[in-house]
Parts: structure tokens; sequence; C-alpha cells
């Protein structure tokens, strides 16, 4: 243990001190006046070191949690000076420093990130303070659908646009509305939904708007609603977590610094904490992507890749949720050396769509297993199949699973296959469904 030598020492010294006033206690019982007075001498200094030795510790620590108190984490405390139980405190205490900063970086970085996808979203979105009405974020899409400069708190929109107002930020709109407002003395049409979430005490209301006037028939503007719903879902499912987490970490390490000993400092933890936030950033950007490749993105990056490459990638993602769900995944490729010239970011999100619907069908069945097997067919060219022995898809629904936004489940967007099917024209290729009820299905994507 680090701390053997000081605790040594510090016995040593108690050792010694108690051995002193023994000492003492006996010259004086036996008169030796001399004696006594040299031994009172040097137990006086033997406790003042002995003091002192303890006091430096303290200090130090002192030091740091008051840079703890005023944020002040850019301290460098010396780890190459001063005796060596100091030195390891003081590593100790820049080690903290370090991972507070860490944190702080990540999570600005965090912030950024998930700015730029939403500023990547051609959809408005505000939230602002419920009771203050102080805006904590909003993108240029709302301030140029509403036709308002930048502003920080709604009630600029009041004073200018009272009508306005109510319609957008006092009216409720907790499923997703068509409403008509009047911007540049024109009336528009606009899908709008919102929902109240908390940070802390303060409620805060999240406002989606998109403008669909003369631009959506009815059957469109259904598709609009659902398409509101699911990135209000998408988006709250980031920026709640992200908050809440974020909180809770900045909590423990309050902890930490007011009782390292009670709570000591667990950097795994906080490394999941911020992998957690990494993640949910992640599926935010790749939801946004997904809407731009529903909006027939017509570019792609094509590139040579080997299909053991591109299933090692599919592997590597899949296996450890696949384990805890106990559900086998063979991946066969023939012959072994195929490739393919293709964009490898989108066919893995198609393959990684069929596997996760793969998965969610064999849920409930005993020996779930999904296959994936690449092979070079004569007179078709390359074909990638995904079998499971899940519970199939009904007859009645097999011609509208590609349609956007169409889903059996109720908690699907009905995004996933219509992507796949996208992604594969883009390719120039095709994907295939063959389906029997209770006995599994395959999908195959022709290349």
């Amino acid at each position: 243990m680090n701390y053997n030598g000081y605790i040594f020492r510090l016995f040593l010294r108690i050792l010694i001190l108690v051995s002193l006033i023994l000492g003492l206690v006996y010259a004086i019982d036996k008169d030796y006046t001399s004696i006594a007075t040299g031994i009172t001498f040097v137990t006086l200094y033997v406790g003042y070191t002995t003091y002192s030795f303890v006091k430096r510790r303290f200090v130090v620590m002192d030091d740091f949690f008051e840079a703890v108190k005023y944020r002040d984490f850019s301290r460098w405390f010396p780890e190459d000076r001063g005796p060596k139980d100091i030195r390891f405190l003081y590593r100790g205490f820049n080690e903290v420093n370090r991972t507070i900063k860490d944190i702080n970086s990540q999570n600005e970085a965090q912030y950024v990130y998930l700015q730029k996808i939403l500023e990547m979203v051609d959809i408005g979105i505000i939230a602002y303070n419920l009771e203050t009405g102080d805006v904590l974020w909003s993108n240029d899409s709302f301030r140029e659908t509403l036709d308002f400069p930048s502003f920080k708190n709604i009630r600029f929109v009041e004073k200018r646009k009272p009508d306005l107002y109510d319609a957008v930020f006092e009216t409720y709109h907790k499923e997703p509305n068509s409403i008509s407002i009047a911007v540049q003395n024109e009336k528009i049409k606009v899908l709008i939904s919102d929902t109240v979430f908390q940070v802390n005490d303060d409620p805060f209301k999240l406002i989606v708007l998109q403008n669909i006037d003369d631009t959506l028939n009815k059957n469109e503007s259904e598709a609009w609603k659902k398409l509101l719903s699911v990135m209000t879902h998408e988006i709250m499912n980031s920026i709640a977590p992200i908050s809440s987490l974020a909180d809770t970490l900045q909590s423990h390490l309050e902890l930490t610094l007011n009782n390292p000993k009670e709570y000591p400092l667990e950097l795994e933890d906080l490394n999941a904490g911020i992998k957690t936030i990494k993640n949910r950033s992640e599926g935010l950007l790749k939801f946004a992507k997904t809407y731009r490749s529903l909006s027939k993105v017509t570019h792609l990056n094509l590139e040579k890749k080997k299909i053991t490459d591109l299933f090692e990638t599919i592997q590597l993602l899949m296996q450890p949720s696949l384990d805890v769900k106990n559900i086998h995944i063979d991946f066969k490729i023939t012959p072994p050396k195929l490739e393919l010239n293709i964009d490898s970011y989108l066919i893995e999100q198609v393959l990684i769509n069929l596997i996760l619907n793969a998965v969610d069908a064999c849920k409930d069945r005993p020996n779930p297993e999904i296959r994936v097997l690449a092979e070079q067919k004569p007179n078709r060219g390359i074909v990638i199949k995904v079998f499971d022995n899940g519970s199939g898809i009904p007859q009645d629904i097999m011609e509208s699973i590609f349609i956007p936004f169409f889903t059996s489940k109720t908690t699907g967007s009905g995004i996933g296959l219509s992507l796949c099917k996208q992604i594969m024209l883009l390719h120039k290729g095709k994907i295939l469904v063959s389906s029997k009820e209770k006995e599994g299905t395959v999908f195959s994507l022709v290349f």
C-alpha cells in the first residue's frame, strides 16, 4: 500500500512520544531533575514535529478542496517533490482534476455534437423554460418557419405577434396537429407537436414544428405526423437521459470530493456514463442520417469492401446484445473472398436493421437462431441473406412492410425496412423477403 510508509512513520513517532512521556514520568518519580528537563524538551520537540507531520497532509487536502469549491480544476500539484506519501496524494488529486476536466470536456463536446445533429434536421425545434420563458435551445429551422430573428425569451414573440404566440407556445399539442399560422401576411400550414420535461427542478417545453404548406396531400400529412412523433420521441430519448446522466455523474463527483473515503471515485462508472452519453448522441445522429436517406439522398461513398470485414464489423456490434438475449448468430460466406463495391456505412445499417428485426421476431421462440449468409449466384450476382427462425410475417401485411412509416409494432417507427429498400435502390440492387408464420423469415439483399 502507498500509505504504509506514512502509517509506519506516524506509528513510530507516536511510539517515541509515548516512550518519552513514560521516561519523563519515571524521571520525575525518581527525582532526576536534569534528566526530566532534557526529556521534557525532547518530548515537546517530538510532539511538535508529529503535529507538523500530520498537519501537512490536512493542509494539502484543504488546499485541494478549496480549489474544488471554486471549480478550479486547472490546479496542478507537484508530483516530484516532498515526501513519498504527499507525492502519492498529489498524484491522486491530479488524477481527480484530470478526470473532472475530461468529463467537462466530454460534456461540452457532446453538447456541441447534439447541437450540430439537431441543426441538421430540417424541422423546427425549440426548448424553453415554462416558468421564465427563457429559451434553452432552438435551431434555425424553427426561427425561419416563424420568420423571427434569434431571441432569448419567448416573450419576444408574444409582444410582436400575440396570435402566433398563443397558437405555438400557449396551446398544448400532445399529439401532432396540423395548424395554420400567419407568417409574412400569409397563412401557412404547419405540423406541431410538443412535450414537457423536467431538468432538475425546472419544467421545460419542447416544441417540434414542420412547415407542410403546399407540399403534402392527406396521405403525406399523415406520414409527416408519424415522422414528427418519431422525431420527438428520438430527440427526447437523447436529451433527457443525457441531462439526467450528467446530473448523476456530477452528484457522484460531489460526494467523492466531499467524502472521498466513504464515496471513492469509481473511474469505471464514470467511463460507462460517458460512453452512454456518446451512444445516445450517436443514436440521434443515425436517426438524422436515416431521415436524410429517406429524403432520397443520392450520394454514395462507394468503396471496395470485403464481405468478411463487413460481417466482422456487424458481429462485433451485435454479438454482446445477442448474447444477453441468448440468441445464436452465425455468419457464412461462399466463397470466402467475396467483395462488394458499396457504401459500407449504409449497408452496415441495412444489416443491423434486418438483424434487429430478426431479434424481435425470435425473442419468444425456443432456441432462437439468426444466420447471415453471403453467396455468389451465377445469374444474380452476390446475395446476402438474413435468416431467422422467428414468428414470421403475416401474409396480409407482407406487401406493406416496405411502405414508409408502416409498422405492425406498437413501438416501431416504420422507418427501418423502407430505409433498407431505399439504400438497396441507391446501390442499384433490391431487397426481397420470404416468410412463413411460426417458421421464420428470410430477407435477401441482391447486388
